[in-house]
C-alpha cells in the first residue's frame, strides 16, 4: 500500500514537465489524482493518463477557478493534497517589458495560487488534515536578468506560503514550497549545448535537476513524514543556491 493510498491530490499544471512528474509520483504512491490543463485536449490526455477526469483551468482567471472547484466537489474529489504547480513566464528586460507581461505573470502565479487554496483548505479544514504544497523557483532568491515579473512571483509564493502556514497549523494542515533549481525540461532543452554547458558548471553537482528530483520532494511534503514540517522550503537545485 502507497504512503498516500486514501488521499486526493489536485496538480496544477500536470500536462508536462514537472507537473506530470509531480501527478505520476503522487499516483504511484496511492493517491487519486486529478490533473489541470490549459485546453480541453490536454484534459483528455489527463483523463486518459491519470484515470480521473483531467480539468481545464486558466490559474489567472476567477471563472476557470469557480468552474474547476465546483466540478471537483460535484465529482466528490476535493482534495486533500493541493500542489500549487501552474505558472507562466513573459521574460523580457525591464525596459522592455509591457504593462501586460507584468500583469499576466502576476494573476497567473500568484493569483492562482491563492484562490486555489482559499477554495481547497475548506475540506482540509473540516477534515483536520491536508497538504498544500507551493511550486516557487530558485529564481525568487537568486534573481534572474529578464525575469523580473516571474521573480517577484516566485518570492511572494514564499511569503503566501509562510502566512497561510501559520494560519491552518492548528487545523493539521501543513503548508510548505519547494524551490526547484534548473531542471531538465522542454524549457532547458530549448537551450543550445553551450548554454546547458555554462548552467552545469554553475551547479556544484555538475548536471541539471531531473524531474523525479522535484517530484520526490513534493512527494515526501505530501506524506505522513512531514507532519512536522510547515511554513518551509525545500529547495532542489544541486547546490546552485545554499541557504
Amino acid at each position: 500500500m502507497g504512503t498516500l493510498e486514501g488521499q486526493t491530490a489536485l496538480v496544477t499544471g500536470a500536462t508536462r514537465g514537472i507537473g506530470a512528474g509531480i501527478a505520476a509520483w503522487l499516483q504511484a504512491e496511492g493517491a487519486t489524482v486529478v490533473g489541470t490543463a490549459t485546453s480541453e485536449g490536454g484534459a483528455e490526455q489527463l483523463t486518459s493518463k491519470l484515470g480521473t477526469p483531467g480539468q481545464v483551468l486558466d490559474a489567472g482567471s476567477a471563472d476557470s477557478v469557480q468552474s474547476l472547484l465546483k466540478s471537483l466537489n460535484d465529482a466528490a474529489l476535493m482534495p486533500s493534497i493541493l500542489v500549487n504547480n501552474a505558472g507562466i513566464t513573459r521574460d523580457t528586460l525591464l525596459l522592455r517589458m509591457k504593462d501586460h507581461d507584468w500583469h499576466a505573470v502576476m494573476q497567473a502565479n500568484l493569483y492562482g495560487a491563492f484562490a486555489l487554496t482559499r477554495g481547497c483548505v475548506r475540506g482540509m479544514m473540516k477534515a483536520r488534515h491536508g497538504r498544500i504544497i507551493n511550486l516557487t523557483s530558485i529564481v525568487g532568491f537568486m534573481g534572474n536578468a529578464g525575469q523580473a515579473n516571474y521573480a517577484v512571483t516566485k518570492a511572494g509564493i514564499v511569503g503566501f506560503t509562510k502566512s497561510v502556514a501559520r494560519e491552518f497549523a492548528p487545523r493539521g494542515i501543513t503548508v510548505n514550497a519547494v524551490a526547484p533549481g534548473f531542471i531538465d525540461t522542454d524549457m532547458t532543452r530549448g537551450l543550445s549545448e553551450a548554454q546547458r554547458e555554462a548552467l552545469s558548471d554553475q551547479i556544484p553537482t555538475g548536471r541539471l535537476g531531473a524531474v523525479a528530483d522535484i517530484a520526490a520532494a513534493v512527494g515526501f511534503l505530501a506524506g505522513p513524514d512531514a507532519a512536522y514540517i510547515t511554513g518551509q522550503t525545500l529547495h532542489v537545485n544541486g547546490g546552485m543556491l545554499m541557504e
